[in-house]
């Protein structure tokens, strides 16, 4: 166990001959408070759904930037770990995992010398989607004499990063085969900027490309003897794209990876929807039985009732995400009482400010100054990266440990 009794998170009266309890007033509120047996819940599951998909698992850990989470997930059977830029890369390596996909383009002296110190420790995939940035990763790596593994990004018109046409990527992987630097080991694709009505199908006509592109490169010459990654998924389209990636016409040398990052923790909001729909069109992910869990809980105090129908909480916007919706109030506690209730229906968050929530309340409500109230949020990524630690905590409220972030 992590050494939590000097971090300034539990009170001043917690003494290591007392385990430290949430519900007794022993952490300092609000607090990120994660439930242990729903996290490894999560973990399973996704794991499950991969290896029964025949698809290699590479999280996303930009959701929680959480090493203790990363091992997890990693002693669970994942490939390897996703992040989105260097300082995230470094983090990671110096906590142990060895295979690594920086999804996102290597921009800029500094974060290619942080990638390049890690290169002895680890396997770096990173994407590319222009000439100018593969000859400048060539220069760069070629001059410390190392190689760095590239995968060509495909993207959507009017969608994010990607080449949007096959004269694109037939230009960048002809100045990747006569650069000294950088190695073409596949494709990338990440859907997720995919919305609106006709979005599956627009998802589908995006894969259409990456598999016909993904058929003509990995079976070029010098390709047919390693592997050739082929890597897409975010939280959204995860069943579809694993599906996609298992084409009986694909070479046999390619290495299906998808990357979903926010089921580790997962919400009561876009990522439920998220799963909700998986699991209307997904034979795989019905089949393992259960589903992801919500895990994540921000506990605070009910500080001020100023007025009828109105409860100030000691929680802000520096405490919890809020561009996906307000956080919704989950469970309601007492001291005198033995365990949390469910929150009143009644109960509503209005509005934030940095360090305040206001919560409208019925006329009546049982709730008093002093009472603790824990919420959920949409949106994991968004809360996640407020906190320098997460409480760890099994299911009676006791803190079984305390993880710090690296964002």
């Amino acid at each position: 166990m992590t050494n939590i009794w000097n971090k300034g998170v539990f009170a001043p009266g917690s003494v290591e001959s007392k385990i430290p309890n949430v519900l007794r007033g022993d952490v300092s509120l609000p607090a990120a408070i994660i439930q242990m047996s729903r996290l490894e819940s999560n973990i399973r599951w996704m794991q499950e759904f991969a290896d029964q998909a025949a698809v290699k698992l590479a999280p996303h850990g930009k959701t929680t930037m959480c090493p203790q989470i990363f091992k997890l997930q990693m002693q669970h059977g994942a490939w390897g770990m996703t992040l989105a830029t260097a300082p995230q890369v470094a983090a990671t390596v110096n906590h142990g995992v060895q295979r690594i996909i920086l999804a996102n383009q290597l921009i800029g002296r500094r974060n290619m010398e942080i990638v390049a110190d890690t290169l002895h420790d680890t396997s770096v995939y990173c994407i590319v989607d222009s000439i100018e940035n593969v000859e400048s990763l060539g220069h760069f790596f070629a001059a410390r004499d190392q190689e760095l593994f590239v995968l060509i990004e495909l993207g959507a018109a009017q969608g994010r990063t990607g080449c949007r046409n096959v004269e694109q990527v037939e230009a960048i992987n002809e100045v990747i085969m006569r650069s000294e630097g950088v190695r073409l080991s596949g494709i990338e694709v990440y859907e997720g900027v995919l919305h609106g009505s006709n979005a599956e199908a627009a998802v589908h006509a995006l894969l259409d490309r990456v598999l016909e592109t993904t058929m003509k490169l990995a079976a070029n010459d010098g390709m047919a003897d390693q592997d050739f990654i082929l890597t897409g998924a975010g939280s959204a389209w995860y069943d579809l794209v694993a599906t996609r990636f298992l084409s009986d016409q694909l070479p046999s040398n390619v290495v299906p990876v998808i990357r979903p990052g926010s089921y580790v923790i997962h919400d009561t909001g876009m990522c439920d929807r998220f799963q909700n729909a998986i699991l209307n069109r997904s034979d795989t992910a019905n089949q393992l039985g259960g589903r992801l869990q919500s895990c994540l809980e921000i506990w605070a105090y009910i500080q001020s009732i100023p007025e009828d129908g109105l409860a100030i909480v000691t929680m802000g916007k520096r405490d919890v995400g809020f561009t996906d919706g307000l956080p919704l109030p989950s469970l309601h506690y007492r001291d005198t009482w033995v365990s949390p209730r469910p929150a009143d229906s009644e109960w509503e968050v209005v509005d934030l400010m940095d360090q305040h929530t206001f919560m409208r309340i019925g006329p009546n409500a049982d709730l008093a100054v002093g009472d603790m109230v824990s919420f959920s949020a949409s949106h994991p990524c968004l809360t996640c990266d407020k906190w320098r630690h997460f409480c760890v905590v099994d299911d009676t409220y006791n803190a079984i440990d305390l993880w710090p972030t690296f964002f």
